[in-house]
């Protein structure tokens, strides 16, 4: 019997440098599977049409993360199940994490979670002038961004569309912040609401 197994699985290069998946070596990942994440987002371009729905009024001369990065780091962090902000502690070291934001020296940590903090929290509208609040979003962008993203992924724009609405309980055991009873399900819980597109 014939078995074939590959020890190599090469990927698209980081600026000079190969990127090679094998199993041995001496900076190691758990989130090899972002690579195919990767892939899809230079596809799509959906990291860099994200970055044109925000402004940075940062000094140039101070930036430590550029904000391409920071919204790398965040937006494949939610990808790869990590949606708590402490998560990237940790997750600033992953040498893979740096290669899909794009640092150029993977040497260097990506943005803790204070940084990260500052660019996701920053409420809507706030001035850049404040200290912390330097980095802003329009919302009326990422908006249009979704819908374009959505009607590219057809061949052609569809002559209708039919949302379905759909509830579903996350049971909740303490005492987390915007949980409630739902009588209905019969314990405290958060009830997202999802929108699927058929």
């Amino acid at each position: 019997m014939t078995e074939c197994n590959q020890s190599q699985f090469e990927f698209e290069a980081h600026f000079s440098r190969r990127v090679v998946a094998e199993f041995s070596g001496e900076r190691l990942t758990t989130e090899g599977g972002a690579l195919l994440l990767r892939a899809a987002d230079r596809k799509m371009g959906l990291l860099r049409r994200v970055v044109r729905c925000f402004r940075d009024a940062r000094d140039p001369q101070r930036i430590e993360h550029e904000l391409s990065e920071m919204l790398a780091q965040r937006i494949y962090g939610l990808a790869l199940g990590y949606e708590d902000l402490n998560d990237h502690e940790q997750l600033r070291n992953d040498p893979l994490l740096g290669v899909l934001a794009g640092k150029k020296d993977l040497g260097e940590p990506l943005a803790g979670k204070s940084t990260l903090n500052r660019l996701e929290l920053t409420p809507v509208g706030s001035p850049c002038a404040e200290r912390y609040n330097k980095i802003s979003y329009s919302p009326e962008a990422l908006d249009e961004l979704l819908v374009d993203l959505f009607l590219e992924a057809h061949r052609q724009a569809p002559r209708e569309i039919v949302l379905d609405l759909d509830a579903t309980d996350t049971p909740l055991h303490g005492r987390q912040e915007a949980r409630f009873f739902h009588g209905y399900y019969g314990h405290y819980c958060y009830l997202p609401l999802y929108v699927f597109c058929g």
